[in-house]
């Protein structure tokens, strides 16, 4: 493995949710172990639980993994730490602030960006001090900082002020306000990341357009602030000798290797692993050391048992949910949920099926490479497709805010507010924006939202006031009717969000962290539905039937703890392009087998 060769000191793992960043830096930690090294093996992802692999428990201290000699293991609590980090920031202006605005700065520290930097802070330590490094002879983190986090810690001191006399917009510069005292410890931090004699960062990924894209972001992001060598470990690949035996795994080998031929070409000259696909959970000693030596161990695979094959309830196919989605003959429809599970595919098939029954509808999305019009393979009898452009949302959100709160601003005020401006939050709160001069037509048709807003951005437009509090104020006493954006999101009347995720471990995790959020948020999502199920493809390659028996425990974490209601839409052997297709993932094939699969 390239990434392995010549080990740093520092090893940070990094990718999109899912694509198996905690189990390649556990097996990658073990591995060095066992020739040797002291290793100690740090988590920071909220999503990934090492302790839980390992089978032990772990916590926020430094724990030796007895079944591994030389390693020990370390798991930060991001959201401990925000909270921590929370407190000190908010506790010396409670009592002495109203409380109106003490609770607007508690929520613009509720998103992930707090809980992104609190995280950073807990382990710049684990960088910088010499004591403990002296202890090993490689770190290993699962989940690096993003470029954007470091890009931050980068600015200089001077928009602290700024921000506190209430120049600058919501944004995700905010939770920077406590972390002054500690700019020479984030400073050596930062240097020994960039320096690729002490630091390798490996960013993993699938063999999926979303999930490369995603790679192709972070490499430049990382790569404009400095961290030029990279590598790139494509995990999960289909293996060949499976396609002789499956029509369903010869589809999946051509789709990926279509996908891996079309890489972006940012990630081309970068040195990239391939580790196969594997039937076994990623979980004890025995399945982590084959991850990156498959014929080291011999990986005992359970088999599908009688009682769970013989279940009386069939899963709900994507066609449970249309006939309540369509009983008012119009409304708003949003799919929600990380990159890469499939929101834009949910989307056009939900639309399509509302057009065919002879609605009015509007699809849209502000995903970029969402390309719906491809998606549905032409024009669509009742329906209209726009796509909302991020990118050009953003600039012209900029330049409103530059042109109203900067227009008294001096030189260096204006350079701090553009400077506050280019946070991620900007971009969410424009393309909300955008998607509210869309959300006016729900009451006349069918709008169907791909890429929605996250709840914390919702969290922060309610909160810091804007649009909806100066709404409600103005009208307050006139006594006419209104309905302002977010009133229309909290009012499951007019609204339907449908959480879209993977019946695979961390996506589950972050879509009821998203549920969570929107929840603060005042809006109750209406279903889930859990995409590409290969449960309910009925593969016959037995490294894809013990796939499909590994889901079932998450569409029963689904089922019974998260959703009121749900669906499964099975994995397709094409790519479900054209209105065709797309109304083919309504139903689960094969039904009567369906029965023998899914959990009540």
């Amino acid at each position: 493995m390239k990434f392995l060769e010549q080990t740093p000191a520092f090893l940070f793992f990094t990718g999109k949710g899912g694509v198996g960043k905690t189990s390649l830096a556990c097996a990658t930690a073990i591995y060095l172990a066992d020739l040797g090294k002291r290793v100690l093996l740090v988590s920071t992802d909220p999503a990934s639980n090492v302790g839980q692999v390992f089978g032990i428990t772990i916590g926020n201290h430094i724990t030796p993994v007895s079944a591994v000699a030389n390693l020990s293991a370390l798991e930060i609590d991001p959201q401990a730490a925000a909270q921590i980090y929370r407190d000190k920031i908010v506790g010396p202006v409670r009592g002495v602030l109203p409380d109106a605005v003490v609770n607007s700065i508690e929520e613009q520290l509720s998103g992930a960006c707090t809980t992104e930097i609190a995280a950073f802070d807990e382990f710049t330590g684990l960088l910088t001090n010499q004591s403990l490094i002296s202890q090993f002879d490689h770190i290993i983190f699962d989940t690096a900082p993003t470029g954007h986090t470091i890009r931050m810690l980068q600015l200089p001191g001077a928009w602290s002020d700024f921000l506190e006399e209430g120049k600058g917009d919501a944004s995700c510069l905010g939770p920077l306000a406590g972390l002054e005292k500690q700019r020479e410890q984030y400073h050596a931090a930062v240097e020994a990341l960039a320096d690729p004699q002490r630091t390798r960062m490996v960013l993993v990924a699938r063999a999926q357009t979303a999930a490369l894209r995603e790679a192709a972001r972070t490499h430049e992001e990382l790569a404009a602030i400095g961290f030029q060598h990279q590598y790139l470990v494509i995990n999960g690949v289909m293996p060949e000798a499976e396609a002789a035996h499956d029509k369903l795994a010869a589809a999946i080998v051509q789709r990926e290797q279509s996908t891996l031929n079309a890489m972006p070409a940012v990630l081309v000259d970068a040195p990239i692993d391939h580790i196969p696909l594997l039937g076994f959970n990623l979980v004890g000693l025995p399945a982590l050391r084959a991850l990156l030596s498959p014929s080291s161990a011999a990986i005992p695979t359970s088999e599908i048992s009688t009682s769970e094959t013989s279940t009386t309830a069939s899963c709900p196919n994507l066609s449970s949910l249309i006939d309540d989605l369509a009983a008012d003959g119009h409304g708003l429809i949003m799919t929600m949920g990380k990159g890469g599970v499939g929101k834009t595919t949910v989307a056009a098939a939900l639309a399509v099926e509302l057009a065919r029954r002879g609605h009015a509808v509007h699809l849209t999305t502000s995903d970029p490479a969402a390309h719906v019009l491809e998606a549905l393979g032409g024009e669509v009898e009742n329906m209209s497709v726009s796509r909302i452009d991020p990118q050009a949302a953003t600039e012209a959100y900029r330049a409103q805010v530059m042109a109203s709160k900067g227009k008294h601003l001096d030189d260096a005020g204006r350079a701090l507010l553009e400077e506050d401006l280019r946070s991620p939050c900007t971009e969410e709160i424009a393309v909300f924006q955008a998607f509210s001069r869309v959300i006016r037509e729900a009451g006349k048709k069918f709008v169907v939202m791909d890429t929605a807003p996250t709840g914390h951005t919702l969290l922060l437009l309610d909160a810091t006031g804007a649009y909806h509090r100066e709404i409600a104020r103005q009208m307050e006493s006139t006594g006419v009717r209104f309905n302002t954006p977010m009133m229309q999101l909290q009012d499951p009347q007019q609204t339907k969000i449908l959480i879209v995720t993977l019946a695979e471990t961390t996506p589950v995790l972050e879509a009821a962290s998203l549920q969570h959020d929107l929840r603060r948020a005042g809006i109750e999502p209406w279903a889930w539905v859990i995409n590409n199920s290969l449960a309910l493809a009925h593969p016959t390659s037995a490294l894809l039937q013990q796939r499909a028996h590994n889901e079932l425990a998450q569409i029963q974490a689904v089922s019974e703890q998260h959703a009121k209601r749900w669906a499964v839409i099975a994995l397709q052997e094409q790519e479900p392009v054209g209105a065709a297709r797309l109304q083919a993932l309504l139903k689960n094939p094969i039904e009567e087998a369906v029965n023998s699969t899914c959990l009540s």
